[in-house]
């Protein structure tokens, strides 16, 4: 797995204040964690934002801060809802040799001939795992082959799905992921994503909200 390091500084800028550290292209942004005190940072925003482009939500980040380094996922973004650009972000620092829960999204790939061939629409239930494992055993993404659904009626299950070494997935094994339906027959269950095509895009582990003028960090 490609290590991804993020350069950071310490700050002692905080609250509204941050909004010149912004003016000068900066990133505010607050480390925190089972044994770490909170650490209040910067980052150069248009790098991070780069970076953040083709991370998943379950992405381990490295961040060196002046030397010291911490690995962390991200566990909230916060982005100005005018521009979209990133404002504020929360690092949940990990130990390496204590294993983690957290969600891991979904990505669906191959043809189903249901699709193909008897005009099924795909139902998806499930859209991420709940997963336990070391942060270095962290999959970015878990693929999901759709081309075993052939006709009306089949789905793929929990345990249907192969997982990395070092894995283990919390949901219970016989909870449906995927299932070919009949348009006319069954509607998509509200919150599930229907659709014709192989792959869907599920939803970020981490938080997403609006800019904010006041910072502090998620209380574990």
């Amino acid at each position: 797995m490609e290590k991804i390091v993020l350069k950071a500084v310490k700050r002692e800028v905080t609250g509204k204040q941050v909004k010149a550290l912004r003016r000068a292209g900066q990133l505010p942004a607050v480390i925190y964690g089972r044994h770490v005190e909170p650490i209040s940072i910067s980052l150069e925003a248009h790098a991070t934002g780069l970076v953040f482009a083709r991370l998943t939500s379950s992405t381990l980040v490295t961040i060196d801060v002046e030397g010291q380094e911490y690995a962390a996922l991200v566990r909230e973004k916060q982005r100005d809802f005018i521009k979209g650009n990133l404002t504020h972000i929360d690092f949940l620092a990990l130990d390496l040799s204590e294993t983690i829960r957290t969600k891991v999204r979904l990505t669906f790939t191959g043809v189903s001939s249901a699709v193909k061939d008897y005009s099924a629409v795909l139902v998806h239930r499930m859209e991420a795992f709940e997963v336990e494992c070391l942060p270095v055993d962290l999959p970015e993404r878990i693929n999901v082959d759709i081309s075993s659904i052939k006709e009306i009626g089949n789905n793929i299950r929990v345990s249907d799905i192969s997982l990395p070494e070092n894995v283990t997935v919390l949901d219970d094994a016989d909870d449906i992921v995927i299932i070919a339906t009949l348009a006319k027959e069954e509607a998509p269950e509200e919150g599930a994503a229907a659709v014709a095509g192989a792959e869907v895009a599920a939803p970020a582990i981490s938080v997403e909200r609006g800019k904010k003028e006041e910072e502090a960090p998620a209380k574990k």
